[in-house]
Formats: C-alpha cells, structure tokens, sequence
C-alpha cells in the first residue's frame, strides 16, 4: 500500500525481519523521570491513514495539545522492525501486523483506530477473467503470508471455495504487474498503487475481490509499548484525542485541498492521484472506533477482525501460538481514560 515510487517495501511484510524483542515492553519497574521527559517517538509510513498525521504535524496540533512528539518517517517493514527493537514507543500499522510483531516477541497495545481499507487492497484478474469463480484450479500471484492472502481466502469463501481450490505463486507484492502481464497467473493480489499498475500492463484486467467487499477485514492502528503506555498514559490520551481534528480538517470541503496538499507533498505525488487512493481509506473518528472497539465477533469488531488475522497468522506459520486478542487492545484511551 505505499504511495510513493519506491514499490519494493510493503506495507504488508509480516513474514520477515521480527523477531526483536519490543525492549521497552519487558522493562521491569518504574520509569525514570528521565525517560518520562523524552518525546513520544512514532514511526509512520505512507498508508494515507498514517500521513494523516502529518497534518497534525505542520499545523502544530500535537505541540498546542501539550505533546512533546517526535514521528519518524519509515518504509513499512522497517518502522515494524524498529519498533520491535525498542527505538519507539509507538507505531502505525494493521491490526494483523500488531499481532505478528506480538506474536514474535514485540508486546503492544492497539490504543486507536485511524482507518480501515475500503477497496485499496485487491485481487486483480487477467484479461478475460470476470469473477473469483474463474480462479478454481487456476494460480495466483501474491505474497504468500500476508493480508492478499488473507483477502483472497475471505473472497473464496464467501462463494463456497475452499483456498485449496486455488494454488498460491508466492511473489513479492512490487513484482505483481510483470507476473499478471506475463499470463503465467490467473490473478495477482496487490494494493495501490502496485495493483494500478498491474492493470494498466494488462488491458483489461480488473479487480475480482477488494477489501471494500469486507469492511473492517483490514484496520489500520496506532499501537504502543505496554511501558511507554503505562509511564505516558496522559500523554497518550491527549495523542489520541488530536485524531478527530485531523480527520475533520481532512474531510471538510473547506480545508480538504489543503490537508491533501500536506499529504500528498510528504509522499511525493501529486494531490489528485493521493485522492484517488484516499477514497480507498476509510478514516475513522473517535466515535467510529469507539464503536470498533467493542468487544464482539465478526469484522464490524477490532476483536472479532483481529481473531481472524490471528488465525490466519497461526495457520500459515507467521508464529507458532494463537495471541490472546484481549490484551492487545485497550479501547479506553477514545474516552479520555
């Protein structure tokens, strides 16, 4: 899901490079002052429910909140890595990734919602093919062990397929376009922009199957040490409660050029292709995810989405034991608590 042209880190690498432990989060004891004094170090990367913080950045809400915060720019992949080797207090990525970075030893706690992905994630089929349907005993391009995967299975079912009625070519997300042109695969599985460009090299592919067609399969967090969040937690209420101003200054007509502008000039595209990718986000108000974040089954639920991605993540060996979903969530924060 990057946005700007460096294609080869993915917002989705959750097989590789996590085995650090987050150090913060096994820190016995009180915190010093000392650490209490330091900023709030954030890693964020170029998903536009993350860069949405960047408006809050330039516009100076965070220091007018009374925070001392200091977000740092990564590759995807790579802000998962620094987190898990305890260079941050927080970091932004999908409720799925929470768990593996948990699950291999980077205990964190989902503290808020930023968005969901509502039609940026996709199976996209070569020319000719109409429907999933069409995928029985065919291949399929995609990273094997990440959220494509995750996708395509949710699809397959929901039409009585079993992922065993498909078989899986694992190929690297960036490296979906030359595959799906070279008809060796029936369908690829990517997000945007890679899956655009998959279909401008092969006119007439389309998409089969998008993370529209399941809202709340993929949500997009901000999640924290347990340390960082029990030594700042008043900071980290004052953090979250930033968040509505952001997504109105987004949303407003009045300001939406502006914020764009901001966004689009921190990943280096232009306003009306970050748009285009926006509308593939759904950005989620405090009360949006105060209602996620109830406890209940199903993807209307951070619980229930983040169930399935454990399992997902459990099945294909990400890590070995199933997380206990409950202690990685702590809803209090959007009621100021």
């Amino acid at each position: 899901m990057r946005l700007s042209s460096v294609l080869a880190a993915t917002r989705r690498n959750v097989a590789g490079g996590l085995m650090a432990l987050g150090l913060l989060a096994v820190l016995p004891g009180p915190v010093t002052p000392a650490y209490a004094a330091e900023p709030l170090r954030i890693g964020y990367s170029d998903w536009p429910g993350w860069v949405a913080w960047q408006v809050a950045i330039e516009k100076g809400w965070l220091k007018q909140a009374g925070l001392d915060v200091t977000f740092e720019w990564f590759d995807y992949s790579a802000s998962m890595d620094a987190f898990s080797a305890g260079k941050l207090d927080a970091v932004t990525c999908t409720n799925g990734d929470a768990l593996v970075m948990g699950g291999n030893g980077a205990r964190n706690v989902m503290i808020m919602l930023t968005d969901y992905s509502n039609g940026n994630d996709m199976i996209v089929g070569k020319p000719g093919v109409k429907g999933l349907a069409e995928l029985k005993g065919k291949k399929v391009g995609l990273e094997v062990g990440l959220v494509e995967q995750l996708l395509l299975i949710n699809g397959l079912n929901k039409i009585g397929l079993k992922e065993t009625d498909v078989t899986f070519v694992n190929v690297k997300t960036n490296e979906t376009p030359q595959v799906l042109a070279s008809g060796d695969v029936s369908a690829i599985g990517a997000w945007q922009p890679i899956a655009g460009q998959a279909m401008k090299g092969a006119a007439g592919a389309r998409p089969l199957y998008t993370s529209a067609d399941e809202p709340g399969l993929i949500y997009d967090v901000v999640t924290v040490t347990p340390a960082s969040l029990a030594a700042r937690r008043a900071d980290w209420i004052k953090f979250v409660a930033v968040w509505d101003k952001v997504v109105a200054y987004i949303q407003d007509p009045k300001t939406q050029a502006d914020a764009v502008a901001i966004m689009a000039g921190k990943v280096g595209i232009e306003p009306a292709t970050f748009t285009r990718f926006l509308k593939g986000t759904r950005l989620l108000t405090l009360a949006d995810g105060r209602k996620v974040m109830a406890d209940a089954e199903g993807f209307g639920s951070l619980y229930g989405s983040s169930r399935y991605a454990d399992a997902f993540n459990v099945r294909y060996e990400v890590y070995k034991a199933a997380q206990d979903v409950k202690g990685y969530i702590d809803p209090a924060l959007t009621d100021g608590k």
